[in-house]
């Protein structure tokens, strides 16, 4: 089973160059690991990507549990074809109470219970037959004799009657299958009638010339072992499983659907199987409401976060074998022990490189530009506060691997990551947002790296706005840091009533929309610490 690995919501370059990076490490030492983005990528990303000519990470909506993880049991199917007789069997065999039927294109056309083969017992019509000849072979466990056709239908009849009686009373046709035993007459009378088949009950052969005569007639012959009453009733069973009282359009389960939307709909219609369809209404097999609790958990690594809130959507459905993070903890917690590694360095992928020295991989130079631009990107070119002489290290280790200048190509990466065209407010606010629990409250900080300021003052009443929104919850304060890395200070713009937060929290002589606070550049260190010390006091 695959591992995915990906970092926080609304992922930024650390977040996903860590992915890539640690993947690729792992897969090197003999795992199976797959990178994932739980959003779209920003500008600054893309063209990280792009430069060093790498695979964007497929994009993953959520770790909930789905049917397709669930252990159903995905024999229990039969053909719809198949004889009452076979699917009974089977589903003895399986241990089931239902089985879901297919056609030739193994969709489902169909389920049965137990409870319908029952019914069909005991008021169904058991004086037809629709079936095959194959079927009719194996449900009176016989001997072919002689076959011509490959649909057997018609009337079943036993003969039970004297041979004059029944020679005068019943008119055999090419409809009428007969039921026998060693009763010469009655078989020679049924053969000159061209009946669809016969069944010679007991292990009784034809005489060469009734043989023969049942050969020039094309009269089917099946050689039962059994007496004529368990012949009968095995003949009854050969008829096809479609041709009884069967549900055509039964309640399903599709594949891709969560466990948790399965669990309601059972709990609603109260039925005890189910079966599973993908989107082209093939059936996969079955699926017992008892069985929903044996599943296979989605095993993920976790980078560059560790944190319930930031972290992907059923998160706590997954089965978490690793975090590597640079963060303060957050509120994950494992059921097993598991490996945790967190330094306090300005960014995850430093921590990577730590661990392809360790292992002594080689990185390769596309992996070493992904894991110095996301060094560069959280260290803001080693301008934040965050920054440690491990980054700086790195850094200057797979700079040259990458065969990169970092002041030349930290200022294209952050040039290419300033520019702002074409992204809305709402998407601006949500490229890069973070919430954070504060008691039974929540603290919203959005940041964004651009030298473009002037474009967002323009539309400053729209940024308030959707800040509005945002905080409208139960959000404390929800605010936009707008961090000029040249500059090296960010600017601020805040939901209306969180003035005097933002005023308390950086010590502000004058507060408004949009002011500007020096040497302001690192969420971790600078912002969310001084914000929680202010919101802390007011819970």
């Amino acid at each position: 089973m695959q591992t995915f690995i990906f970092g926080h919501r609304n992922p930024d370059t650390d977040s996903v160059c860590a992915s890539i990076a640690l993947s690729y490490l792992l897969n090197e030492t003999g795992k199976n690991t797959v990178p994932k983005v739980l959003g779209h990528l920003n500008n600054e990303s893309k063209f990280v990507i792009d430069y060093f000519k790498v695979k964007e990470p497929d994009y993953l909506n959520d770790t909930k549990v789905r049917i397709k993880d669930i252990k159903y049991n995905k024999k229990a199917i039969a053909h719809e074809s198949d004889s009452i007789y076979e699917t009974f069997m089977y589903m003895q065999k399986e241990g089931i109470t239902a089985i879901p039927l297919v056609d030739e294109e193994k969709k489902l056309s169909g389920f049965v219970t137990l409870k319908e083969i029952a019914k069909f017992l005991i008021c169904g019509d058991k004086e037809r037959v629709d079936t095959s000849y194959e079927n009719m072979l194996n449900s009176v466990d016989g001997v072919s004799l002689l076959q011509f056709d490959d649909v057997i239908k018609g009337n079943v009849m036993v003969a039970s009657f004297q041979s004059k009686t029944f020679h005068e009373e019943v008119a055999l046709s090419e409809k009428d299958i007969l039921i026998v035993g060693d009763r010469y007459k009655i078989l020679e009378y049924a053969i000159d009638s061209k009946v669809k088949l016969i069944v010679l009950t007991g292990n009784h052969v034809l005489p060469t010339k009734l043989l023969k005569k049942a050969e020039k007639n094309q009269v089917n012959v099946i050689v039962s072992k059994y007496g004529s009453l368990d012949t009968a009733n095995k003949v009854i069973l050969s008829n096809r499983i479609k041709t009884i009282d069967i549900n055509s359009k039964p309640i399903t389960i599709n594949s891709k659907a969560y466990r948790t939307d399965f669990l309601d709909l059972a709990n609603k219609e109260g039925h005890t199987n189910y079966p599973v369809v993908n989107n082209k209404n093939e059936c996969l097999g079955l699926l017992k409401v008892t069985n929903a609790d044996n599943y296979n958990k989605q095993k993920v690594i976790l980078v560059d976060h560790n944190s319930l809130a930031q972290s992907a959507i059923g998160i706590e459905e997954a089965e978490i074998t690793e975090i590597i993070d640079h963060h303060n903890l957050g509120a994950i917690g494992t059921n097993v022990p598991i490996n945790f590694r967190s330094m306090p360095v300005g960014c995850t992928c430093t921590i990577i490189y730590n661990l392809f020295v360790e292992k002594h991989v080689a990185i390769p130079k596309d992996i070493a530009g992904l894991m110095l631009s996301a060094i560069l990107s959280d260290t803001l070119i080693f301008k934040s506060p965050t920054t440690t002489e491990e980054d700086i290290f790195a850094a200057s280790k797979l700079a040259k691997i990458a065969k990169v200048d970092i002041d030349d190509y930290g200022y294209q990466m952050f040039k290419a990551a300033s520019s702002i065209k074409g992204i809305g407010v709402h998407d601006l606010i949500h490229q890069d947002f973070k919430s954070y629990s504060i008691g039974n409250n929540m603290l919203g900080i959005s940041q964004v790296m651009t030298m473009d300021f002037n474009d967002i003052e323009a539309n400053m009443d729209e940024y308030i706005a959707k800040l509005d929104e945002l905080a409208s919850g139960n959000y404390m304060c929800c605010c936009l840091f707008i961090t000029d890395v040249y500059k090296n200070g960010s600017y601020v713009i805040y939901n209306t009533n969180a003035s005097d937060i933002i005023g308390d929290a950086f010590d502000l002589k004058e507060t408004y929309e949009g002011v500007y606070i020096p040497d302001l550049v690192s969420r971790k260190k600078q912002m969310l610490p001084a914000l929680l010390e202010v919101l802390q006091k007011r819970v």
